[in-house]
């Protein structure tokens, strides 16, 4: 594609906006950037493009006339107005990841090959323990996508990488139609973003375009018969394969666990009658269900790339998950604190719940409209008590009384700065030596905090406050 006085509208600004503008700009297109706030932050960073020669409009989402491509941050719904005049006018739209598919042989070298993870849940830590692992084998690598990091400045910046870790969301996905990658792993599918998606099989369609044109593997879930399907849907290249993974023992072509120990019977000479040792279940740290669920995508990626295997066994133990995901925090009077702020859905704080017994469960937030019966049901016998915050939290009070109404609940009717404390305390005096105390909200955090990590935060300096107290 020419660049050189394209017309291209990028809608967005924020951490993937600027730089798509940046580098839009460098490569002589005629960039102009719609962006619907108009806050300090914002300002800023369209005086920051203004001033390389970037038209910068603020306050409005629509479409400049004369655009021959738009280049959409992924949160930005397909539903908007901007969206509909460029379909009707003919104009593509990519995503930030599309831009950087497309970009990605501009600087001369042999692009990396992209392995790619996406999922309803655990994304960011299979990604950094596939890159962790591809590290061990002496490859230069990076975790780069949804994770946070750029992929733009991944593929256009001087580090030659060998292969690159990617994680990508299913908005990234919605906006990125020419993606084709070396091997790709859904790990999971449940309702998230449905709003945004618009119904769950949309959802589910466009996490499946992971797995369009991949020329080595699709590694499905085998406990997730959804991700089998899009495996089944997907057009891929010649020789593709289809790799499971299990957490129980695995079959042909599929990595599991036997007696402690993960297993490859997909990546072997004779995958019948072969089974290749790769590591231990306690290499990994953190190890619940749902974390060896993730080791063993990351493993099937890894070895799909030609890593030996003790390449994998010590990607896993160099491993340390990032903060907010399963993070003990402290033990207070023989009750245990755990804090899992990332756990953002109900299918994530599922996997959270089934890990500890019995639990005292602080949830609640924005609900994203997500029902929590399931949830409850599966949970309820591990309840010692709950401890209801944020604005949603009603939803999930209904659920307890409809399917566990034997289990203390207390709703704090509170979102102010001092909330969390109050809820550490509550989960405290319900709590019972040998007990967990679990923050696994289930929900969005941004009605009472900026995020899930400033969520996780507030949990832990409470839990040290208790501590202090309790000394």
């Amino acid at each position: 594609m020419t660049w050189q006085d394209k017309r291209v509208t990028v809608a967005g600004l924020g951490v993937s906006g600027l730089p798509a503008a940046r580098v839009l700009h460098g490569l002589g297109a005629a960039v102009t950037v719609v962006n619907e706030g108009d806050d300090a932050r914002s300002r800023a960073q369209a005086d920051e493009l203004e001033a390389l020669g970037v038209t910068v409009r603020l306050g409005e989402a629509l479409l400049p006339e004369g655009t021959e491509l738009v280049v959409t941050a992924p949160g930005w719904r397909p539903d908007k107005p901007l969206f509909q005049a460029a379909a009707a006018a003919g104009v593509p739209v990519w995503g930030d990841v599309e831009l950087a598919w497309q970009l990605r042989d501009l600087n001369g070298r042999k692009p990396a090959p992209w392995l790619a993870v996406t999922g309803t849940n655990g994304k960011t830590t299979t990604v950094r323990m596939l890159a962790s692992m591809l590290r061990a084998a002496g490859l230069r690598t990076a975790a780069v996508g949804n994770i946070g990091v750029s992929l733009l400045d991944a593929v256009l910046g001087d580090e030659p990488y060998d292969v690159l870790a990617v994680e990508l969301s299913s908005y990234q996905l919605h906006w990125a139609p020419s993606l084709r990658v070396h091997s790709a792993a859904v790990l999971n599918i449940a309702p998230d973003h449905l709003d945004w998606h618009g119904s769950m099989a949309a959802y589910a369609a466009d996490k499946g375009r992971v797995y369009e044109g991949n020329t080595v593997a699709c590694v499905y879930n085998a406990a997730d018969p959804a991700t089998e399907e899009l495996v089944r849907a997907a057009d891929v290249e010649e020789g593709c394969r289809a790799i499971g993974f299990t957490l129980g023992t695995p079959g042909p072509s599929q990595l599991g666990v036997v007696d402690g120990i993960l297993v490859d019977r997909a990546f072997v000479a004779d995958r019948h009658q072969q089974a290749q040792e790769l590591a231990e279940v306690t290499d990994i740290a953190s190890p619940a269900p749902h974390n060896i669920a993730n080791a063993l995508a990351a493993a099937a990626l890894a070895r799909g790339f030609g890593v030996e295997p003790a390449a994998v066994r010590d990607g896993l133990r160099d491993f340390r998950p990032d903060a907010h995901r399963i993070e003990h925090v402290d033990e207070v009077a023989g009750v245990t604190f755990i804090d899992d702020s990332k756990a953002t859905n109900t299918h994530a704080a599922e996997a959270s719940l089934a890990a500890y017994d019995p639990i005292v469960w602080i949830a609640g937030g924005l609900a994203k409209g997500a029902r929590f019966d399931d949830l409850v049901i599966g949970a309820a016998k591990r309840l010692r008590g709950v401890v209801l915050i944020g604005a949603e939290r009603a939803l999930i009070a209904e659920a307890l009384a409809r399917h566990a109404p034997e289990v203390p609940v207390v709703d704090l009717d509170r979102t102010d700065t001092g909330a969390m404390s109050a809820a550490v305390r509550e989960a405290a005096r319900l709590a019972r030596p040998g007990d967990t105390v679990l923050l696994a909200p289930a929900c969005a955090s941004m009605d009472m905090f900026a995020n899930y990590n400033k969520r996780g935060e507030a949990f832990a300096d409470a839990v040290r406050e208790l501590a202090a107290e309790t000394d």
